[in-house]
């Protein structure tokens, strides 16, 4: 049987028999709705750009997934510059008991992490204002040790008493970090963690203490936060 085919709006004999066996009102308008949610549903299934969009988004996860997954939890390289003892940037008050991380980003695009030691060690002489850090990561991702893990750092307001803080270079105004800085904090995170038996919930922002928009990318981007926290975890039980 040769088979004809339908004019723009011409609705098919076999589908008014099949609704006409029930009822007989508003057949016309039933198979117009009908063929249209088909048509979409049709779209949705083959259009070629949301297919390659999707495919893109889930290639981008398991390459950003897998970037980090040499990065454990052993102790980092690190250059110890322990800053003298002075009451603007290391009072050498003893942490009793350490309950947390807190990551800082410097919002001072483009220096280096000597560049905020030296600042911090020259607060004793120009007396400006309280501050430091346990860690300064560098663009390159090198670490330098300010204060030992054991004692405060002027860095989390009321949580210096009991959190060990890591400042945080970066390039731009945006605040993201370079790759390099980003894998040695990831590394550094997870050996603190370690070394004194924290989770990664006790991984922390200074946002997350204050309202302060610091780490800056990791305040304005909540899913690169919790992306770090679980690269954080995967380097842990590498252990």
């Amino acid at each position: 049987m040769e088979m004809r085919e339908l004019k723009s709006g011409e609705i098919p004999n076999e589908y008014v028999k099949t609704k006409s066996a029930g009822r007989a009102e508003n057949i016309a308008e039933e198979y117009t709705k009908e063929e249209k949610a088909r048509q979409e549903n049709a779209a949705d299934h083959n259009d070629p750009i949301i297919d390659f969009i999707t495919f893109s988004s889930f290639k981008s996860c398991i390459q950003k997934k897998n970037q980090y997954a040499d990065v454990d939890a052993t102790q980092p390289e690190m250059d110890v510059q322990l800053l003298d003892v002075n009451p603007y940037s290391r009072p050498g008050t003893t942490i009793d008991h350490v309950n947390g991380i807190v990551v800082h980003y410097t919002a001072n695009p483009g220096s280096t992490a000597q560049d905020n030691r030296d600042y911090f060690n020259g607060l004793k002489d120009s007396h400006e204002t309280s501050a430091s850090s346990n860690f300064v990561i560098g663009l390159k991702g090198e670490i330098i040790q300010c204060i030992p893990t054991w004692e405060m750092a002027y860095a989390s307001n009321d949580r210096n008493a009991d959190t060990i803080s890591i400042e945080c270079c970066h390039p731009d105004e945006n605040g993201k970090f370079t790759d390099a800085t980003y894998r040695s904090l990831v590394q550094l995170t997870a050996w603190l963690c370690a070394k004194y038996d924290l989770t990664v919930d006790q991984v922390i922002r200074h946002y997350d203490v204050t309202g302060k928009i610091c780490p800056k990318y990791f305040v304005e981007d909540e899913d690169a936060w919790v992306e770090f926290r679980r690269n954080v975890q995967d380097a842990l039980e590498k252990q």
